[in-house]
């Protein structure tokens, strides 16, 4: 047919789409029985629901017969929704259905592995990665195929011109272009946007050579890939057939639609180039439904003047930059801008969790008059999680098109940590975080079970990361005595339920035993005494959707009998990544969040346009890992600038709302963000037009209200902690280390010595200076007992052999024992070394010897590391430290007062067998196994003051102390000076030293 014959027409931005259609069609048909007959094809299957709802809405509710409805599915191929199944109505066609999704995906992995294996080949994929290649390489045979492109032209791209890793992803894709037809053969299957082309196709040559007598009619679809372009001509041609494309402009001169045309990225390019592919001029295009007779009598108001001038400033804002002169053409005064903007707002959040308050509570006050609606348009998914929580405040569920990914769902969720505990061996963070999810229950009830999994979590995987396996849980519960006895029956269900699966994996059985052992495992530990794991697991909208991807993986492993688990945590991760849960009821009707995608055709009442920044709206252009974008370009892919102008054609649908709100976020995650372009391109055109304020910034209402909300009424801040326990409760008992604690934080000594709080050792835990100087005292305790005055003649190795008896229960946890025993080795040769030296003068020795010193009611405790008793009579001290001692100048000053107090102890005789002398010596072995290995440090350094005087002025500052202390009003405070905090502190979270600090705190006494 001539392109003048052509039905094409417009519904411009502005007005709602959907249901202008609805009127127009009512208009046009106003028979029911006329109405009935008309096919009417969509974009996707939720403008088919909208346009359903549309109908409704213009008829008050009243019977009606509809159109026939049927997606085209004119999308993108990177978001294809399938409507192939749902059949055009095309004469004899018979078709090969579309490959299952997960088939797909396993048997392209299955091809992937097989390449990395090849013979001669230097590298296989990792299998983590082998199930993400997967979906990407889907990715790209759905956008070949959309193109009607062939694999097998690959081998006309010049491998010299590209870098000599383009040159083996073109090898391997040469590759999927030989197998991948056969596989595909052999299942008896096609590709999805394959056959939605083929099937458009065919629909095309049906129509050609059988033209329907019902009116066919085409709304709101732009063409964007070929198959489409050609069914939307070929409707056109038809007698009855139409064509209504969604907010086309006919403001742009011809210079400017020409250089749209050239444009990819502009929001009318995939129009213009539908014109330009059937050959018609934009001109020719009416205005919805004036179909000849009609123009005269339109069944609706004409769009307001005001929506009007904004859609020509929003296309000329939209002008490709070689075009944007013709923004001097806009004359007139400044309120005229102003007045076609007066229903938009912007909003500007300092964070993304404060936009999403302010976007709540936009909708929120939607609500407040009746019939009102509103919408969340977005493609970032985090904002609209972040404000579907904030709408919960207030007990609204809002219906969200995207739906909630199945890996975010308790079932999915626990599929997951499930497959993660035992892949990786029970380490403890996987293993912590399977068993104290929701769902677990390990076959008792709730209570109990979550008792067995705290008394897991203290007493055997905190600290270094025992062995893998049960094997090495019930190691490290050895290690921990006779109070880790009572976990023995949840790790023996553990066993029980997790060696199916454990062996599966082991063994590299299919994936399809694999599966069923993961399922088997999941439904066991879901299992309570109250209910079984399968009415656990599988109950509920979420459980439901988790039972039917199962079961189409099931299938799609079966199909792949030989398929190894390939990963079998990240493929399942890759695949349930992929599945949404919609919920079927329970949404408010009057609110939703929609993607742009959801949001093409519709219109309500206030539309909020989300995070408008850029990487966000419009997305990063990603080409992928298979083809660069000039290798695209020589292949005869689209440009990737065309995802940008889809995009930017659904920003521009949207701001033609009557309310429109735009916000965005100063930073996310703590970055900074940058300004969508188009938010950019319209405040360069309000300034060239001299109107800078044409969008009213509502930010400070808008974000204040946000701020509001969870701020208190008042806030008096706190200085820093000062308890005042009663006399009873204040310790009368006291080891030198915990004088120490006492002077340097008093609130620590409180946490510990009153509140009696531990610090939990965390997961996975590096290990510690405190362990390991704990080991090694232990073992230096062992030597000097067994030789305490002469050393053998293999004195090294003997020491060497001791240590191995105090480190053997460590090879339950492989980390700590490769990371304590090379530095140990060190240690014991200049122990030995140093050990020689000091022997020389026949000194008696003492290892680990504990004593005591009372006065008043108080009693002062110490385990003295070494003490050295000379012929003299005269004592040395020794004090073993694995991290850096104390300096002398905090030893004289009294903060380390360790050594000095034990001096004191042993000048009055406390160290039982040791006859109380002076004390001639105070020492440091400074033991780290590094370079040096060990190091002997004074504790006085170069001070002239005799450890005699030290330990008697340690010993009166412990005594005014005490009778500080005495005192009922005397507090506990955190931090009392500045310079003398410890160097590690275990309670400053529970102290709020950032919180009052913050406030000046610090400056108090």
């Amino acid at each position: 047919m001539p392109a003048e014959q052509l039905r094409i027409s417009s519904i411009p931005s502005g007005v709602a789409f959907v249901d202008t259609l609805a009127r127009g069609l009512l208009w046009r048909f106003p028979e029911p029985e006329a109405l009935a007959g008309v096919t009417l094809l969509l974009p996707t299957r939720r403008a088919c629901r909208a346009l359903r709802d549309a109908f409704l809405r213009v008829t008050d509710g009243a019977p009606l017969l509809l159109p026939r409805l049927l997606p085209l599915g004119d999308l993108d191929a990177d978001e294809l929704l399938l409507s192939a199944d749902e059949g055009l109505p095309a004469d004899d066609l018979t078709l090969p259905q579309a490959v299952p999704p997960l088939l797909r995906q396993l048997q392209l992995a299955r091809l992937i592995v097989a390449w990395g294996q090849a013979a001669g080949r230097a590298e296989a994929p990792d299998e983590e990665r082998v199930a993400p290649l997967a979906q990407e390489l889907a990715r790209l045979i759905d956008q070949v195929d959309t193109e009607g492109l062939d694999f097998t032209h690959l081998k006309d791209l010049v491998p010299e011109r590209y870098a000599e890793h383009w040159g083996e992803t073109l090898r391997f894709l040469e590759i999927v272009a030989t197998h991948w037809p056969l596989v595909q053969e052999e299942l008896g299957y096609l590709g999805p946007a394959e056959r939605r082309r083929r099937l458009h196709e065919a629909q095309v040559a049906a129509w050609i050579s059988n033209p329907p007598d019902k009116p066919i009619i085409a709304a709101g679809s732009t063409g964007s890939i070929p198959s489409t372009a050609a069914l939307l001509g070929t409707i056109a041609a038809l007698p009855q057939g139409e064509v209504v494309l969604p907010g086309l402009d006919r403001d742009s001169d011809a210079a400017a639609w020409a250089s749209i045309a050239e444009d990819p990225a502009h929001p009318q390019h995939t129009m213009a180039r539908l014109l330009a592919h059937l050959g018609v001029e934009r001109e020719a295009v009416g205005a919805w439904p004036g179909r000849s007779g009609f123009e005269d009598r339109p069944p609706f108001a004409p769009l307001p003047a005001d929506r009007s001038a904004r859609n020509r400033l929003l296309h000329a804002a939209m002008l490709p930059a070689a075009a944007t002169q013709q923004w001097s053409a806009f004359t007139g005064p400044p309120e005229t801008v102003r007045t076609a903007f007066a229903g938009v707002t912007r909003i500007e959040a300092e964070t993304q969790g404060e936009e999403a308050t302010a976007i709540a509570l936009l909708l929120r006050e939607a609500l407040e008059t009746p019939e009102r609606t509103a919408a969340l348009v977005t493609p970032d998914r985090a904002l609209a999680r972040r404000v579907a929580a904030e709408l919960a405040r207030w007990d609204i569920a809002i219906d969200d098109s995207a739906g909630r990914p199945l890996t975010e769902t308790e079932a999915g969720s626990f599929l997951r940590l499930t497959a993660a505990a035992v892949w990786e061996g029970f380490a403890p963070v996987p293993l912590l975080a399977c068993l104290k999810h929701p769902l677990a229950a390990g076959g008792v009830s709730l209570r109990d079970f979550h008792g067995q999994v705290r008394a897991l979590d203290r007493l055997v995987l905190r600290g270094p990361r025992p062995a893998p396996g049960i094997e090495g849980l019930r190691a490290a519960q050895l290690q921990a005595g006779d109070v880790a006895v009572a976990l023995t029956p949840l790790l023996d269900s553990l066993e029980n339920l997790a060696s199916p699966f454990m062996g599966a994996l082991r063994e590299g059985k299919t994936l399809t035993e694999v599966l069923a052992a993961h399922i088997a495992f999941a439904e066991g530990l879901a299992s309570s005494s109250e209910a079984t794991g399968a009415e656990r697991l599988w109950s509920g909208e979420e459980g439901e959707a988790a039972a039917d991807f199962l079961q189409e993986f099931s299938e799609a492993a079966e199909a792949s009998a030989s398929m190894a688990s390939l990963g079998y945590p990240a493929l399942l991760d890759t695949l349930l990544a992929q599945r949404v849960v919609r919920p079927r009821f329970g949404r408010h009707p009057r609110l939703a969040i929609l993607g742009p995608i959801e949001a093409r055709l519709q219109q309500p009442d206030l539309v909020i346009l989300g995070s408008l920044v850029e990487g966000t709206w419009p997305s990063e252009s990603d080409p992928g890992p298979w083809l660069s974008r000039p290798m695209r370009v020589d292949f005869g892919l689209p440009p990737l600038e065309r995802r940008v102008g889809l995009a930017a054609h659904d920003f521009v649908q949207a701001l033609g709302a009557e309310q429109v709100v735009l916000t965005r976020a100063r930073k996310v995650d703590g970055t900074p963000t940058v300004p969508s372009r188009w938010l950019l391109r319209l405040e360069a055109l309000f300034q060239a037009l001299g109107v800078p304020d044409a969008i009213r910034d509502d930010s400070a209402r808008w974000a204040g209200w946000a701020q509001a909300l969870d701020r208190a009424e008042r806030h008096e801040p706190q200085g820093r902690p000062a308890p005042r326990p009663p006399l009873p409760a204040r310790p009368t008992r006291l080891p030198v280390t915990g004088v120490e604690e006492w002077i340097r934080d008093p609130y620590s000594l409180y946490a510990r010595r009153i509140l009696r709080l531990r610090k939990l050792d965390p997961l996975d835990a590096d290990p510690s200076a405190a362990d390991r100087g704990s080991m090694i005292h232990s073992v230096l305790e062992g030597f000097v007992v067994a030789f305490p005055e002469e050393l053998p003649e293999e004195a090294e190795p003997r020491l060497l052999e001791l240590a191995r008896d105090h480190f053997e229960p460590l090879r339950a946890r492989p980390g700590l024992y490769a990371f304590w025993w090379p530095r140990f080795q060190r240690i014991a040769a200049w122990i030995v070394q140093q050990e020689r030296q000091r022997r020389a003068t026949h000194p008696r020795l003492f290892a680990e010897v504990s004593g005591r010193l009372e006065f008043g009611g108080f009693v002062l405790t110490a385990k003295a590391d070494r003490i050295e008793q000379h012929p003299d009579g005269s004592l040395t001290l020794v004090d073993y430290k694995t991290g850096s001692p104390p300096s002398g100048k905090e030893v004289l000053a009294g903060y380390a007062p360790q050594l000095p107090l034990e001096a004191a102890i042993a000048a009055t005789g406390g160290f039982p067998g040791i006859p109380a002398a002076p004390v001639a010596e105070l020492l440091y072995w400074k033991l780290t196994g590094g370079t040096p290995a060990g190091e002997e440090c004074a504790a006085l350094g170069r001070s002239r003051t005799t450890p005699s005087e030290v330990a008697e002025i340690a010993l009166e500052g412990l005594r005014r102390r005490i009778e500080d202390f005495a005192d009922p009003q005397t507090p506990y405070p955190a931090l009392p000076r500045p310079g003398r905090a410890p160097r590690f502190n275990d309670y400053a979270h529970l102290a709020r030293h950032k919180e009052w600090a913050s406030f000046g705190g610090e400056n108090e006494t």
